[in-house]
């Protein structure tokens, strides 16, 4: 059966951990997956419902469209599904002009209330979906190719090495964390942070190690680490995050601090794979003494890593994928 997703590029963030990386096991149960970005000209959105029409499913990735935009859609696929891993019925944490949106929750709304099936990254955007459709709404997580990440050797040490992956677009949300990462500069001696990133922060107290990110070396940056740590904003927005940064740290065996905003809580189990915390001498005290047991990152790294095996890695997404398609396209009077 042929898959058609409409998108942002394949190079995207989204595409490449929420569908291409499912492609290999989809081809196995007999789905192909052919990627098309949604066209940028008035031209290209007008006849793009041609390239989907031989399609047996389409699957929209996160955009949100006019009435028009997606009717012709709609009409010219058999089968539409929505793909979707943020809240993007909001404006972000950082937008002068709040979260509420009208035109996008409106577009929101309509978008799943015209599909077939919803596939949300976490619970948080299912329940919201679920609101607006009462056709199916399944949770399928970002997951992360475990095999491409070599675990943490964990050896002692006297400078704890702390790890943080992102983007240019997510700077801003390490920022906010500034007051907490000057004082744990101040309050672990040794400590420093590695930035795998494509730009980059400097700080007074905390010493920075750059990494320009890259797909070939991101997996030896992290494993050279010793603590993942990702921190985001209490927010509406923040709480449809579907937590790819720990994910990250856990397959590559590493402990992970993080404050317990959204699936952060889901992902990290306390005194099992890492440490929540909220308050900065909690914070404090989670890196000092994870800076001083490598046994015990040893441990937390390696149920981390057992976890996103089981449950997060890129077999057991494409199997959620495939049980939800041959579900929705199973023939009928089957």
């Amino acid at each position: 059966m042929k898959l058609v997703a409409v998108g942002e590029s394949a190079a995207h963030v989204c595409c490449r951990y929420r569908l291409l990386a499912f492609a290999p096991v989809l081809a196995a149960a007999g789905y192909s997956l052919d990627i098309v970005p949604f066209p940028e000209t008035a031209w290209g959105r007008l006849t793009l419902g041609n390239r989907l029409r031989d399609a047996n499913a389409v699957i929209l990735q996160r955009r949100l469209l006019s009435d028009f935009e997606l009717g012709r859609i709609r009409r010219a696929a058999k089968t539409l599904i929505f793909d979707f891993d943020d809240a993007v019925w909001l404006r972000d944490s950082y937008s002068a002009k709040g979260f509420d949106d009208r035109r996008r929750d409106a577009r929101f709304r309509a978008t799943v209330a015209a599909c077939d099936l919803v596939v949300a990254g976490n619970g948080y955007l299912a329940e919201h979906a679920r609101r607006f459709t009462a056709k199916p709404v399944e949770v399928i997580p970002t997951c992360v190719d475990v095999s491409r990440y070599t675990a943490a050797a964990h050896t002692e040490t006297r400078n704890a090495r702390l790890v943080w992956v992102g983007s240019r677009s997510t700077l801003r949300g390490l920022d906010r964390f500034r007051a907490v990462l000057e004082q744990l500069g101040q309050g672990v001696p040794g400590v420093r942070l590695r930035m795998i990133c494509d730009d980059f922060l400097q700080f007074q107290n905390l010493l920075v190690e750059k990494c320009p990110w890259g797909e070939a070396t991101e997996a030896r940056d992290l494993a050279e680490a010793d603590i993942g740590v990702s921190w985001i904003p209490d927010d509406p927005w923040s709480r449809g995050k579907c937590g790819l940064k720990i994910l990250q740290y856990q397959a590559a065996g590493l402990p992970v601090i993080t404050n317990p905003v959204g699936v952060h809580a889901e992902l990290v189990q306390p005194h099992r794979t890492g440490v929540l915390a909220t308050e900065p001498h909690e914070w404090i005290d989670a890196v000092r003494t994870l800076a001083a047991q490598p046994l015990t990152r040893r441990v937390y790294g390696t149920a981390a890593r057992e976890q996103v095996t089981q449950t997060f890695s890129v077999t057991a997404g494409a199997l959620r994928w495939v049980e939800a398609l041959q579900r929705l396209l199973k023939p009928r009077g089957g």
